[in-house]
């Protein structure tokens, strides 16, 4: 009995690949085991390798494995590219059509059943990926009638029929692999699950969703990996509650609708990856500058330019922070976990209201399409703040008709009206305006309306800026780092305690304006600091030292090849820093 394994099923993209991974893990998650998921595509529609890799456990897990207990290949490249992961002990478990064979020095068990042949007998070929699954079952000693319900939902509008030749596809790579096993020690079997209803659900799904229960009623968007599904999702959900989707002619279009609309009165927003985020930067500005609200999610992927759309990469932080012309207030988030996605995307709507500028809500590959299980989410816990909104009709202005829109104020943040208020009405431009918005180049006004704009970031309240587990008032190791590295770091610290070392985590959830103070204290408690990221340059790493310090002290863990992290790759790093 184990308490966790790894699976993963590959072949060319286009052959079903997905939609197995897809039936293994949800059966898996509906016995109360918690999974993670991670999908290795390539940026075109067919062919190419692909594979989803597929974490099981007894306990939550937030990242993929170092290793590999079960290899599904429909193919010999996908043993020639993932055999090295398996240990000793591990399956290969191939389709033999292809007359499967396992590399000289692959010392994991190799199993050729007849995935194509056993289908198309029963009925279509287009079934092996069953017969892979009912043969997955015998390795892992799993009943086969917990993909029944699965198999249903997703083939039982084709009918009854369809659905029993599936049953039956899956029974038969279950009873033909056994065959081949027969008293083989080669099987692994899971500690019981404990049976508890959880969502199992991608990033993106939980923007999405976060959206909506944050009070999102319009999105733009220009469909690019990683961030379409936000909109596909939206497209089939936000009608139900009065809301609309736009597919945009390009990312300028989509911004500057999510500007207009806001404008209106309506929550809106936008999701790209960074080669959209450089189309909207003038759009960004203009957000900046009459002090509308925006928020854009972005998922970052692999660059510079298309560079590599479908693979995991951290390089956008500075060019959201720093990216657009000219100073404005802005404020970049970068949740750490899919719950924190949907609960960070609602309250990003609300500091876009309350501060009146633009919300960069970064994201990166691995958490946006990395699919996992999540505790259940709860409404309760969003609120909706709209901030210096006037909800009622003004009285009669003195100053020729024009209400104060950019009004000097403590805080920087001025009353907002929607248009059609009466007595509201106010000038807009994107060029430097006076208090009514009428335009104006006097030098004083110019030095006031900026120094008024960027006084809001002096104020911005965020629940959690810097997620910490840093029981240790002096660690020998502190490790910080962003988005979808929280799970790898949590592993790694995990090693590096049992070893003996102290070791403290930060990871950092508002990137601007920066929570120095927050950074500083858990800094200030580390003999050495390792920021963990997916870029070449160290960009986190050079924003602490540009805010807090400590150059001395900390090193670059940085992976920039387009693959995530792997738990024992931070692991090493780490130890030879200490």
């Amino acid at each position: 009995m184990v308490q966790q394994l790894s699976w993963k099923v590959g072949g060319q993209q286009g052959e079903g690949i997905e939609s197995t991974g897809e039936i293994f893990s949800i059966a898996l998650n509906r016995q109360g085991y918690y999974l993670y998921g991670y999908r290795h595509f390539s940026s075109r529609i067919k062919g190419g390798h692909t594979n989803n890799k597929i974490r099981v456990s007894t306990t939550p897990v937030r990242t993929i494995a170092d290793d590999l207990d079960v290899l599904v290949a429909f193919d010999q490249e996908t043993i020639d590219l993932n055999y090295h992961e398996l240990h000793d002990q591990g399956v290969i478990i191939a389709d033999a059509k292809f007359n499967p064979a396992a590399p000289e020095d692959c010392k994991a068990a190799l199993y050729p059943v007849a995935f194509t042949e056993i289908a198309a007998n029963l009925s279509t070929a287009l079934m092996k990926n069953m017969v892979a699954i009912g043969a997955t079952c015998a390795v892992l000693n799993l009943d086969t009638h917990v993909f029944l319900n699965v198999v249903d939902e997703i083939f039982g509008r084709k009918g009854e029929q369809v659905v029993a030749k599936n049953m039956e596809a899956i029974q038969k790579g279950y009873e033909v692999m056994q065959e081949q096993l027969g008293s083989s020690t080669n099987t692994l079997k899971l500690d019981p699950a404990d049976g508890k209803k959880r969502l199992f659900i991608i990033g993106n799904d939980a923007i999405a969703l976060g959206a909506m229960a944050g009070g999102a009623r319009f999105m733009a968007a220009y469909p690019i990996t990683p961030a379409s599904e936000i909109m596909e999702y939206l497209i089939k959900k936000l009608p139900k509650v009065g809301g609309t989707v736009i597919q945009t002619e390009d990312e300028m279009a989509a911004c500057t609708m999510a500007i207009g609309s806001n404008y209106g009165g309506v929550r809106s927003f936008t999701a790209s990856a960074g080669p959209g985020l450089s189309l909207m930067m003038e759009s960004i500005g203009l957000s900046g500058i009459t002090e509308t609200p925006l928020v854009i999610v972005d998922t970052q992927r692999g660059g510079p330019s298309t560079g590599l759309p479908t693979k995991q990469e951290q390089s956008d932080l500075l060019a959201m922070i720093y990216g657009s012309h000219g100073e404005i207030p802005k404020i970049v988030m970068a949740p750490s976990t899919v719950e924190e996605a949907f609960y960070d995307i609602a309250e990003a709507f609300n500091l876009a209201e309350e501060y009146q500028c633009p919300v960069i809500f970064l994201s990166d590959l691995q958490l946006s399409l990395g699919k996992q299980t999540v505790e259940p989410l709860s409404l309760e816990k969003i609120e909706i703040h709209r901030g210096k909104l006037v909800n009622e009709d003004l009285p009669e202005l003195s100053n020729k008709g024009y209400f104060k829109r950019y009004e000097l104020t403590e805080d920087g943040v001025s009353p907002r009206v929607l248009p059609g208020t009466k007595n509201g009405i106010f000038h807009v431009t994107g060029v430097e305006h006076d208090e009514t918005g009428k335009p104006s180049e006097v030098a004083v006004n110019r030095k006031k309306q900026m120094d008024k704009r960027m006084k809001k970031l002096k104020n911005v309240r965020f629940n959690v800026p810097v997620y910490k587990d840093t029981p240790h008032e002096e660690a020998d190791l502190l490790m910080i780092g962003i988005n979808s590295t929280r799970g790898v770091i949590e592993e790694a610290k995990e090693r590096l305690e049992a070893d003996g070392f102290k070791v403290n985590h930060a990871h950092i959830r508002l990137l601007h304006p920066f929570p120095a103070d927050e950074v500083a204290e858990v800094v200030s408690k580390a003999k050495k600091i390792a920021v963990v990221e997916h870029n070449i340059t160290g960009q986190l790493a050079n924003i602490i030292k540009m805010n807090v310090g400590g150059s001395d002290k900390i090193h670059n863990i940085c992976k920039y090849d387009g693959n995530p992290f792997l738990p024992h790759e931070v692991y090493d790093a780490c130890k030879e820093l200490l």
